[in-house]
């Protein structure tokens, strides 16, 4: 077992080689930064008409937002390292919008501890109005917790991650 590392004229514990995660995730928390603290994720660029209504009312908040495009099929890699750093980037929570299989806020959930969000979304294919993407969010594994907003109301996602918030 080696020695904890002393505290190197007046560099924080954290910042020396074998910090404690603890202590450098309460470093992080503590920075005032203006990163966006609610991620937008969705599916395809065929969502964004639907999603926008989610930044629209962030800004009406004063809450910074960052809209992402990436799907759990085809990118699955892409989505698992942009959950997974997600925390580090000064998010706090994700919405993510899904349309039929509805994957993604599943897939992003499975890879952060953040709140995760999903909005079901409908879409040409989609069954009985979205229904397939409102039982695909809403029924996730224990363990793997996912909030669900009504079809196609990602305002309501929003104002949801806004109370998270506190604000």
């Amino acid at each position: 077992m080696s020695e904890p590392l002393p505290e190197a004229a007046g560099v924080p514990l954290a910042e020396t080689a074998g910090a404690p995660l603890a202590e450098t995730a309460a470093q992080i928390e503590e920075l005032d930064v203006d990163a966006p603290r609610v991620g937008i994720v969705m599916g395809s660029k065929s969502d964004m008409g639907a999603m926008e209504a989610a930044e629209k009312e962030l800004n009406e908040r004063g809450i910074r937002s960052e809209v992402r495009v990436m799907s759990a099929h085809r990118e699955p890699e892409i989505v698992a390292e942009y959950a997974k750093n997600a925390q580090l980037r000064g998010l706090r929570v994700i919405i993510a919008g899904a349309g039929l299989s509805a994957a993604l806020p599943g897939v992003v959930a499975a890879h952060t501890d953040l709140p995760v969000i999903g909005v079901p979304l409908t879409s040409r294919t989609s069954v009985a109005g979205g229904l397939d993407a409102l039982l695909s969010i809403s029924q996730m594994p224990p363990g793997v917790p996912v909030a669900c907003v009504g079809v196609d109301n990602a305002r309501n996602a929003a104002v949801l991650a806004a109370r998270i918030l506190g604000i």
